[in-house]
């Protein structure tokens, strides 16, 4: 038989709670640095900066590419084969149980 974990909670001690009040702490000023840097100007708003075109070759990743949609074609075929082999199995299964259900 297979137990369930338990989540147990976490005593909130004076150390954790002081490191979770400092997580917290760098996170928000990380946050207003970047909002200050935005709007100062040292950084361009997301939708302002244009985006450079390069070709897929140069990059190396037309090969890569080629490759993730080769295997997804075999993914393909495989998740096919292994379907219909699913349904076969569900059609022997449901005649096993009629069989054992006439029986009883």
């Amino acid at each position: 038989m297979r137990r369930r974990a338990t989540r147990r909670a976490k005593k909130l001690t004076p150390s954790l709670l002081r490191k979770i009040v400092l997580e917290e702490t760098k996170k928000v000023r990380r946050t207003r640095r970047m909002r200050e840097q935005v709007g100062s100007g040292a950084l361009e708003p997301v939708e302002d900066v244009s985006a450079v075109e390069v070709e897929a070759d140069q990059l190396g990743t037309s090969v890569a590419l080629e490759k993730d949609i080769d295997h997804a074609k075999v993914l393909k075929l495989e998740e096919a084969r292994l379907t219909r082999k699913i349904k076969k199995i569900r059609e022997a299964r449901r005649r096993v149980r009629a069989r054992i259900t006439r029986r009883l």
